[in-house]
């Protein structure tokens, strides 16, 4: 008999459900022992991982709140300032495209030509399949970008992270990284078999005194800190971060993935934003998928560095090479982006306009510096959740960040902001949610509500 058969099955969903995402200790469900359906036996059986579990339960739970699943939505037309989803308009909040370039003209047919040219994929490694000329001039176009003298490209943002740090450091290195890195961050740190240690959000004080105590343990280092941070929308000091790396002898990688087209006054980067010659920083990472608009990773640097990178780093050597067309359309949105800087000053303008409207109505939004990224934290997960189906409702879509992803306390809803959202529709926006948060802490807890009902 399942949970939701039994009387009081729905108090024990949402129960579950509610344990969960306040981050208290959720007890590892026992081993099941009974055969599985088709023979299986348990251990076969993934409906058995804890994990899927534990996701049916809160599935469970959230239609028993009546809240639609705000992940996996199937959109209709191209996602940007607004979409459509179920034939229906929205404006939307969940598009990492900062400057609109996605079915640019010049971008889409850069895409057509490549495909004319060389068809859809480059069939294998490009240490197998070799070159296609759109290889190197994206990956000339980035070096110059970052005045770097090489750059590798490779077909996943994520990928790039993990088996760069991963072919880097080794048994004996160390790595340092910000408390709020990405996960791809962190999985490439746990490949690489270096000790891992991070220091708290934006704090050199506590990095340096990592530094200061464990340095000299270990032989080679690495600093990694983000461009732009994607949960919270601000910025690490750069210039602080590049004396730390001389003073310890480490390299610095700056992951730029939400960076690029956005901080600096022409959206070149946190190098623009914080005055820096990019040559200080030892390696800059970044993702096509964002302003660029396609998918994908690079790395910039010295030489050496993406020679080695090119001969040793497995998510380069034995993954496919990317895409002819989506190598194209990256150019040239690159080359979109340094040709129309209005772009990025619209794109400034928006960010702008909704921190300073979203701090009149006195919403928490973090330490967003008003780029591209703004939370409006909330407190809890199934506030943000939500907040966010009645702001669907209402026509916006913008997705709710809950814990394991930030902490309980934290959990938030995540506005990216394009060049191509409207004023009006940034106000309306704000001002929808003052409204909805305001009646949701009227009505008291939603937990108490519901169980009230329940009887």
């Amino acid at each position: 008999m399942t949970d939701t058969a039994r009387p009081d099955g729905g108090r024990a969903a949402l129960a579950g459900f509610v344990t969960n995402r306040l981050g208290r200790a959720t007890p590892r469900p026992a081993p099941v022992k009974a055969a599985s359906p088709a023979g299986k036996s348990a251990a076969q059986n993934f409906e058995n991982l804890p994990g899927y579990r534990e996701l049916k339960l809160q599935r469970q739970a959230a239609e028993l709140i009546g809240l639609g699943n705000p992940f996996f939505r199937v959109h209709d037309a191209k996602a940007g300032a607004t979409t459509r989803i179920d034939q229906k308009s929205f404006t939307n909040f969940s598009s990492y495209d900062y400057l609109g370039l996605n079915g640019h003209p010049r971008v889409s047919n850069a895409a057509r030509e490549a495909i004319d040219a060389y068809g859809t994929s480059a069939s294998a490694s490009r240490v197998v399949a070799g070159e296609r000329p759109g290889h190197i001039s994206l990956e000339q176009a980035l070096a110059k970008h970052y005045r770097s003298e090489g750059c590798v490209v490779m077909v996943s943002g994520h990928a790039t992270n993990v088996t760069t740090i991963g072919a880097l450091l080794e048994a004996g290195d160390v790595i340092f990284h910000d408390a709020l890195s990405h996960n791809s961050i962190v999985t490439g740190a746990q490949l690489s078999g270096a000790q891992r240690r991070s220091f708290a959000h934006n704090d050199l004080d506590a990095l340096e005194t990592l530094l200061q105590s464990t340095r000299h343990e270990h032989r080679r280092a690495l600093i990694v800190v983000e461009g732009l941070y994607s949960m919270d929308g601000d910025a690490p000091d750069l210039a602080g971060l590049i004396a730390l790396k001389k003073r310890y002898d480490a390299w610095l990688m700056v992951d730029e993935a939400h960076g690029l087209g956005v901080t600096g006054r022409t959206g070149a980067g946190l190098f623009e934003h914080c005055g820096v010659d990019p040559n200080e920083v030892d390696i800059w990472m970044g993702t096509l998928s964002k302003t660029l608009s396609t998918c994908g990773g690079y790395i910039c640097g010295p030489i050496a560095l993406i020679e080695y990178l090119k001969h040793s780093a497995g998510g380069f050597v034995y993954s496919v090479g990317m895409s002819p067309p989506l190598a194209a359309a990256a150019e040239a949105a690159l080359a979109v982006m340094n040709a129309e800087p209005e772009r990025v000053e619209r794109l400034r303008q928006n960010g702008t306009l909704f921190l300073t409207t979203a701090k009149k109505l006195g919403l928490d939004t973090g330490f967003s510096l008003g780029l591209a990224v703004v939370p409006i934290i909330v407190g809890d997960s199934l506030k943000a959740v939500t907040l966010s189906d009645r702001l669907f409702r209402r026509g916006i879509n913008v997705q709710p960040i809950i814990h394991p992803a930030v902490p309980e306390r934290a959990s938030r809803l995540r506005f990216f902001l394009t060049s191509e959202h409207t004023p009006d529709q940034i106000r309306d926006t704000v001002n929808a949610v003052a409204e909805e948060l305001a009646a949701i802490d009227k009505g008291g807890s939603l937990i108490e509500q519901l169980l009230a009902k329940r009887g």
